[in-house]
């Protein structure tokens, strides 16, 4: 394997607005809140709904394998995802470089291909703010909601209720924080999958149910900071942008300001 160089990181920070309910599942173990069939995911501590980096992480792979219509060869559990299986597809993707969701988002290590995962996702917890709004409004739980659901048989009738636990929509988390590594020039480039992911997830939906219209979201308030291996102390900032479309407008402009920012041999 080469030599690996970290030639600097790009920071993405920024709130996650639930646009409708959200529900991220979690375990019931532990929590007296009985008659609940699908409960959400909470920090143990403080019992405030988070979403996990996993989850965004995830969502974001699987639209942008569903983009750039990718293979769905791995399996991993009851799904599957797309995994390059061998160094030349990983190396000469028909993108014109290396795969950019293996690239991005890494390959199994058994898979022996050599390459480093570029985005790390971090948890985003519910903020201090909704929190305060969630309790004055005295939601069904501790700052959640019940929704029921009823499947009808369709020859006899039958009512089936089941209980879904939601954060309310018009709550929010945060800062989220993405952090994009680059090693290699081609990487800067990359970086406009990711907010393209982003867009995928705003038009699309987070966690479970969102077709039965849960888990509508939108990203604002987005920052972006850069250092830089030259002198990793100096954290650079871009301009902020209220929300998605205005980050898609400047990207351009952000591109070349990465390039410069993090200079690459």
């Amino acid at each position: 394997m080469s030599d690996i160089k970290l030639h600097g990181r790009v920071f993405i920070t920024m709130l996650v607005e639930t646009k409708t309910g959200l529900h991220i599942g979690g375990s019931t173990s532990g929590m007296e809140i009985g008659g609940i069939d699908n409960a959400i995911i909470r920090d143990p501590l403080t019992q405030y709904p988070y979403i996990p980096g996993s989850s965004l992480r995830g969502k974001m792979r699987s639209q942008l394998e569903k983009l750039l219509g990718l293979p769905q060869n791995n399996p991993v559990g009851q799904v599957k995802i797309h995994t390059c299986k061998n160094p030349d597809t990983y190396e000469h993707s028909r993108f014109g470089g290396k795969c950019p969701v293996c690239r991005i988002f890494g390959v199994p290590g058994e898979d022996k291909i050599a390459g480093q995962t570029l985005l790390l996702v971090r948890d985003a917890r519910l903020t201090e703010a909704s929190a305060k709004q969630l309790n004055a409004a005295h939601t069904d739980f501790a700052y959640s909601e019940l929704k029921t659901e009823v499947t009808i048989d369709r020859v006899t009738s039958a009512a089936t209720p089941r209980q879904i636990e939601r954060v309310p929509a018009g709550s929010e988390f945060g800062p989220v924080e993405l952090v994009f590594n680059i090693y290699e020039k081609a990487d800067i480039n990359l970086l406009k999958y990711v907010v393209d992911g982003l867009q995928l997830i705003e038009d699309d939906y987070l966690g479970g149910y969102g077709s039965r219209g849960s888990g509508k979201v939108a990203f604002k308030n987005i920052e972006i900071k850069v250092r830089s291996s030259v002198n990793y102390a100096d954290l650079t900032p871009f301009q902020t942008s209220s929300n998605l479309a205005s980050l898609l407008a400047a990207y351009p402009a952000l591109n070349q300001w990465v390039m410069k920012s993090i200079p690459v041999e």
